[in-house]
């Protein structure tokens, strides 16, 4: 049995929500909504609910502070949301799940997915939203700390301290300044759209690397010399971008240092 409570101010989205969730998630069995966040700490507690759908913006109370309000977290959240940038980027730091209103059905079904595998991995839930909460309350999103799920749990990283990215299928390798790797369940592809804005660059299908961490380039193969020595590719479509980017001269031989 899975329980799922709704917290939205929005009756509407309420009830669209409720119906979406009855004829597309047969797998949750009971389901619960309020559209006041002054009734949901006693709703929560008597409920116990296993998913919980989390409007942001709420009059007197938003979704994150609710969040703050509780003395523990034991069920997973999706945050539902019109847009919003800065707020979006912190949940995916977080390794939250979030869905854009208006609400599309095969992105519900996709987010329960995701909801099921990870209670299959067993997150520590409270370590999620303290990471979220402290994302959102850094000025400068290069503060934020990227929560990555292993099979030891999650960890937590600043990507100033990430120098690459490798994928490998649907798993991404991680290589750390301080000669530390680990290996997540996500595919590259999640990540690059989380690490561009950080001064990562996709150089390769297989490959995202952090800009600050290029030592060189050797033209005779195209590869670019990380900061630790690893030699990385640059495909051959991505090559005059990635070059200009780094700010890199073509050569047709030797080697060039940034």
């Amino acid at each position: 049995m899975i329980n799922a409570l709704i917290i939205d101010d929005e009756e509407v989205a309420v009830n669209v929500l409720t119906l979406m969730i009855e004829r597309h998630i047969p797998e949750i069995t009971s389901i619960k909504s309020i559209t006041s966040t002054s009734q949901a700490l006693a709703l929560i507690a008597a409920f116990k609910p296993d998913i919980v759908f989390l409007d942001i913006e709420m009059p007197y109370q938003n979704g994150f502070e609710l969040l703050k309000s509780l003395p523990q977290i034991s069920f997973d959240i999706i945050f539902t949301t019109a847009y919003d940038k800065y707020a979006i980027q912190a949940i995916k730091f977080s390794a939250l799940d979030y869905l854009l209103k208006p609400i599309d059905a095969d992105e519900l079904r996709e987010s329960f997915n995701r909801f099921i595998q990870k209670t299959i991995v067993n997150q520590n839930k409270d370590d999620v939203v303290k990471n979220l909460l402290n994302n959102l309350q850094q000025k400068d999103a290069t503060h934020h700390k990227l929560a990555l799920p292993t099979t030891a749990g999650l960890q937590f990283f600043l990507p100033r301290d990430i120098i690459r990215c490798e994928g490998m299928s649907n798993y991404t390798k991680f290589y750390f300044s301080n000669h530390h790797s680990i290996t997540t369940s996500k595919t590259i592809k999640e990540y690059e759209e989380i690490l561009l804005p950080h001064k990562f660059i996709r150089i390769h299908k297989s490959h995202l690397i952090n800009a600050a961490f290029v030592k060189g380039y050797t033209s005779h193969n195209s590869n670019l010399v990380m900061i630790d020595g690893s030699q990385v590719e640059i495909s051959r479509r991505r090559k005059k971008e990635v070059l200009q980017e780094l700010g890199i001269k073509n050569r047709e031989a030797g080697s060039g240092t940034v």
